[in-house]
C-alpha cells in the first residue's frame, strides 16, 4: 500500500513512559512518613503539569503526546499510592534494625577494615543512594534487618564477603 493513503498519525511512535522503581511481586509497598509525603507531593505536581499541558496552546499532536506521558505517570503513581502501607518510624525501639532505621556499619573483616557505612532503610520510591537511603528490598538492607547493636553481620558485596559491626541504630 502506498504511504500516500496512510494517516500522518500512524508514523508517530507511542511515547515511552518510564517505569517506577521496581517492587517485587507480592512484596508490601512500605513507606516512611517522609516517603508518603513525597509521593503525595509528586501526585500534586503531576496534576498541575497535566492541567498546564491541557490548557497550553501548543501543537495538538505534541500536547497529546505530553498528556499521554503525564497520564501514564499519574496512573503508575496512583497505583503505588493505593498500595502504600505507612510505617511510623518515630518511637521505634532502637535495639533492632527495622524498616525506617538509620544504620551505621563498620567493616571488621574483608573489604576495607574500619570503613563506615551509614544509610536509612526506606521504601522503594524514596530510595536514593546520594541521600544515603536504601530500599528495604536491597540486599544490604535485607542483610541487616533484624540485627541488633554490636552484632556482626555478613554482607555479600560484588561477589565478596564482608563482616560488619552494627555500630548504631536510630529512627527519625
Amino acid at each position: 500500500m502506498s504511504r500516500a493513503f496512510a494517516k500522518e498519525d500512524d508514523a508517530v511512535e507511542a511515547p515511552i513512559i518510564p517505569a517506577r522503581a521496581a517492587l517485587p511481586p507480592g512484596v508490601t509497598n512500605y513507606v516512611t512518613p517522609q516517603g508518603l509525603a513525597q509521593l503525595r507531593l509528586e501526585a500534586a505536581e503531576l496534576e498541575a503539569e497535566r492541567t498546564k499541558i491541557e490548557t497550553s496552546q501548543s501543537d495538538a499532536l505534541e500536547r497529546t503526546r505530553k498528556l499521554t506521558i503525564i497520564k501514564g505517570k499519574i496512573h503508575q503513581l496512583n497505583e503505588r499510592l493505593a498500595t502504600a502501607k505507612l510505617v511510623e518510624t518515630e518511637g521505634q525501639p532502637t535495639d533492632q534494625v527495622r524498616f525506617g532505621a538509620t544504620v551505621t556499619l563498620k567493616t571488621v573483616e574483608g573489604g576495607k577494615p574500619g570503613f563506615i557505612r551509614k544509610f536509612t532503610i526506606v521504601g522503594v520510591d524514596e530510595a536514593s543512594i546520594t541521600e544515603g537511603k536504601i530500599a528495604f528490598v536491597a540486599p544490604i538492607a535485607k542483610a541487616v534487618q533484624g540485627a541488633k547493636k554490636d552484632d556482626i553481620v555478613t554482607l555479600h558485596l560484588a561477589g565478596k564477603e564482608e563482616k560488619v559491626l552494627v555500630e548504631a541504630i536510630t529512627y527519625a
